[in-house]
């Protein structure tokens, strides 16, 4: 057993994260010396229902703003952060977020640091950051700078800039295109994909996701006396079964169930591809 204190903070942050009980949290915490990754594979051991994806990477309040260049070929999403939602619901603020990713578009930013140092409002992009700490008395930072290069490049801001999310696609921007980009924008902004298809799954996941599925075979007494092979077997169709909930193209498609994604994306040109895909969220 864990000699690792376990705070009350600790034990809502895994509840947070995984949606399990208050007590299964603080025993998989003890279990796991406070180990939050260990904590979660050994709720999903025990049978709990976790989702498997999870980011660390999503600010705890702020904006998240997705926008394109004007001919469609570069998109960018820019996470200006907040401490409190009651500064991030300020219009004021948003607009100094829309404005920081225009000037990320049109200064063709590709880090946090070149964003900074553009010209904004007289001064530069951080001499803003710093007033607005001055005037707000929070800390206010850009923490996210992503992009896609594509030949077409569809932007989408869902939940008044919760989530921000940019579709790249290998042709070039066209009405349907655009139209397509959007239904797949919104639909990752909801289901929030790991990858576009299971070619860009983190193999280390896969490696993970299949030893807790070999772990949990194992300890279930209807597999007991299963060969082997089997249970590969077994493992691998359920492997599937999380690409056709996690990646993008294997999704069923939210506008007509009985089709994935990307059965969808070949109705509208036979040869288009999604290239990239990026989805930033606050606290999602």
């Amino acid at each position: 057993m864990s000699t690792v204190t376990i705070s009350a903070a600790d034990v809502n942050n895994l509840r947070k994260q995984t949606g399990a009980g208050m007590m299964d949290c603080r025993a998989a915490l003890q279990e796991t010396n406070g180990d939050f990754e260990a904590a979660i594979d050994y709720l999903r051991k025990k049978g709990q229902k976790v989702a498997a994806k999870r980011s660390d990477r999503d600010a705890n309040e702020g904006v998240v703003i997705a926008k394109t260049s004007a001919d469609h070929k570069v998109g960018i999403v820019v996470n200006l952060t907040s401490e409190t939602d009651f500064v991030s619901k300020n219009e004021d603020f948003q607009k100094v977020g829309l404005a920081i990713a225009d000037a990320a578009i049109a200064n063709n930013c590709k880090t946090i640091d070149e964003l900074k140092a553009c010209a904004f409002e007289a001064a530069t992009v951080n001499d803003k950051l710093l007033d607005m700490l001055a005037a707000i008395g929070e800390k206010i930072d850009i923490t996210i700078l992503q992009r896609v290069e594509a030949e077409s490049v569809v932007a989408y801001n869902h939940g008044a800039y919760r989530v921000g999310v940019l579709i790249g696609m290998n042709q070039a921007h066209t009405e349907a295109i655009e139209t397509l980009g959007k239904d797949l924008a919104m639909q990752t902004a909801a289901m929030n994909p790991l990858a576009i298809d299971s070619d860009g799954v983190n193999p280390e996941m896969i490696a993970r996701e299949k030893a807790i599925i070999m772990d949990t075979m194992q300890n279930d007494p209807k597999m007991a006396g299963k060969p082997m092979d089997m249970m590969e077997k077994i493992a691998e169709g359920k492997l599937n079964a999380f690409f056709k909930e996690n990646t993008l193209m294997s999704q069923a498609f939210v506008k007509d169930a009985s089709k994935t994604v990307a059965d969808h994306v070949k109705s509208v040109g036979a040869d288009l591809k999604v290239v990239g895909m990026i989805r930033e969220g606050i606290g999602s």
